[in-house]
């Protein structure tokens, strides 16, 4: 509730307890925004007072308006059972000069709790993709949001870097890579050991079809092909310890992290602890023992172990196979055991894909089960797959979008648009053209991406996210960059009293929805949405943009209403500017 509905809601409780001694609790005082064919800003909902005040709807609406009439309610209208107040321009100009003074405008009170954030989750046998990209964004953007919100957040990655995959990248490469590294090729190590997991895929494929040349069905042949078999003992001298396999693994995953690294200072973002399966999935062995000890799980008469949840409507789990080795469900308990005894968590947050949701109730369960105190406040933020509408981006296989490609392409692409506006600058520097031009393209992926609800699918068009016009981040960049030309131009810029003027309707219009923010800040945070976010974003840029079409800031000649504009346009770039910061976007001063 804001400062507004904090006002008027004490009021309200005045006067129905003045008019009918009714003790009015926060739920029956119903206020909402007026809607657009009716005047006023605020709308009171009076049925809740009707029967004990025994008069009509409307009546009782007239007379509570009469008693909220003052500083604050300048008038009223009574619709049936609903009341629409119209707010004082004085009040919203206070309003207006609290917000332009508050420098962390937008931030909520601290709740001293801690949330874990965790997202990215890559394979060290392949560079990162598009699907990466929506992953990383909305865990940077919901972790910044979660902050606005009060929470204490640490962001968090686990890297799987164990497995057969792995081992089929490390088996491609002692076949096929003639000692090649990134230095001696000039790639980046995840695209250098990308390319050896599909050059694995490549000669197993060719395996296949020669033992099926041959006579072998298919199944008995991707089981018994000698490459598959090389990369199953190389997994196996892995689990046991051996000591070439382990430096070998050590080192091409050290050129994936140097290029994951790299991927992740372009995209902007970052990790405040990064774990890796490796280290936790004996973790998880460990605890699902102590859970078959203590009762929790059951073990099979081939040794596995599993856990019935058919009491929580679900069916029953593996958690250890025959062979005493651990599944994904295993090596997350290890790594939230991990988590746990690293922080204090409260809330542990997975931005994970949709098709992961049933395993994330069952971890859940397990968790609480298992006496982790954060079980139970596990939310997985479940998203929707993203794709390209055509196949005009580059692929290194074909059918995945590397995202380092498409960041290139996207700054590219912006540094070719603006070309033309950029040359407009006076003093502009080719590295300044570039910065913007970085700024821009990254701003236009991140914005298309975060603008949809994160729960649907959808499909990212290059095209359309890099417009300067419409929903997108270019728009609302310009918009600001535009605000910065006003305010570098302004004589002075001095905020002081702005009581006694007459506002117009789109000045009022941008205050409210100024107003509206740390509402939609908690929005954003209770809802997980980084759309949410993205909508005001917007809609304050259109306010602005049909205020700044409509009225002159600069050239207009009484000086006290001069000083109300820049007030109010100084006011909207700080908005805009914390906004975009939530949703990891840079926005420039120049475009």
């Amino acid at each position: 509730m804001n400062k507004l509905e904090n006002i008027l809601a004490q009021q309200v409780k005045s006067a129905v307890k003045e008019l009918y001694g009714i003790e009015a609790d926060d739920k029956m005082i119903q206020l909402q925004k007026t809607r657009p064919e009716f005047e006023g800003h605020v709308t009171l909902v009076v049925f809740p007072f009707v029967k004990a005040a025994r008069k009509a709807p409307a009546q009782v609406a007239a007379e509570i308006g009469e008693k909220l009439v003052g500083e604050v309610v300048a008038k009223f209208n009574a619709v049936q059972g609903f009341l629409n107040l119209t707010i004082a321009d004085s009040f919203w100009l206070g309003q207006l000069e609290a917000i332009a003074a508050d420098a962390n405008y937008g931030q909520l009170p601290d709740r001293n709790k801690l949330m874990m954030v965790e997202y990215s989750s890559p394979n060290t046998n392949k560079p990162l993709h598009l699907g990466h990209v929506r992953n990383n964004l909305l865990g940077w953007s919901i972790a910044k949001i979660q902050e606005a919100n009060g929470w204490k957040v640490v962001k968090t990655n686990i890297v799987n870097d164990r497995g057969i995959h792995i081992c089929k990248s490390m088996l491609a490469w002692l076949k096929f890579g003639n000692g090649e590294t990134p230095e001696s090729s000039g790639k980046k190590g995840d695209h250098l050991i990308g390319d050896y997991y599909v050059r694995f895929d490549k000669e197993y494929r060719k395996q296949v079809a020669d033992l099926m040349a041959n006579g072998m069905d298919e199944e008995t042949a991707k089981r018994e092909a000698p490459l598959m078999k090389e990369a199953q003992a190389m997994l196996l001298k892995w689990e046991q310890g051996d000591k070439e396999v382990r430096e070998l693994w050590a080192k091409m995953n050290s050129w994936v992290y140097a290029g994951f690294d790299e991927t992740y200072r372009k995209m902007g973002v970052a990790f405040d602890k990064i774990y890796y399966e490796s280290n936790t999935y004996l973790e998880g062995k460990s605890e699902v023992e102590k859970g078959l000890a203590a009762g929790q799980f059951y073990r099979r008469e081939d040794g596995s172990v599993w856990a019935d949840l058919t009491k929580d409507g679900l069916d029953e789990k593996l958690l250890l196979r025959s062979d005493g080795t651990s599944v994904y469900m295993t090596q997350d308990i290890g790594t939230a055991k991990l988590r746990y005894q690293d922080f204090p968590i409260d809330k542990m947050v997975y931005v994970v894909g949709n098709e992961q949701e049933y395993h994330f109730k069952v971890l859940s369960i397990l968790l609480d089960r298992l006496g982790f105190p954060f079980g139970k406040e596990l939310v997985h933020f479940s998203y929707g797959m993203v794709e390209l509408p055509n196949g005009k981006m580059k692929s290194r296989e074909g059918t995945v979008v590397d995202a380092d490609d498409l960041m290139e392409q996207m700054i590219a692409d912006a540094r070719e648009i603006s070309k033309d506006k950029v040359n407009t600058l006076p003093d502009i520097t080719p590295e300044e053209a570039d910065e913007i031009a970085r700024k821009v393209g990254l701003g236009a992926l991140k914005y298309f991406i975060l603008k949809v609800d994160p729960r649907k699918n959808m499909l990212f068009n290059p095209e359309e996210s890099i417009d300067f016009n419409g929903n997108t981040g270019p728009f609302i960049q310009y918009t600001y960059a535009r605000i910065q030309s006003v305010l570098r131009k302004a004589d002075n810029l001095q905020i002081f009293k702005l009581s006694n003027l007459q506002m117009n309707a789109k000045e009022l219009a941008l205050i409210q929805r100024l107003a509206d923010y740390p509402a939609v800040v908690r929005q954003a945070g209770d809802e997980f949405s980084p759309a949410v976010i993205c909508n005001y974003a917007y809609a304050l840029a259109c306010d602005f943009n049909s205020f700044y079409h409509d009225y002159s800031i600069l050239n207009e000649p009484d000086e006290a209403v001069r000083a109300l504009r820049l007030t109010l346009a100084a006011t909207v770039a700080k908005t805009i500017r914390h906004a975009m910061n939530l949703l990891g976007i840079e926005v420039p001063d120049r475009m």
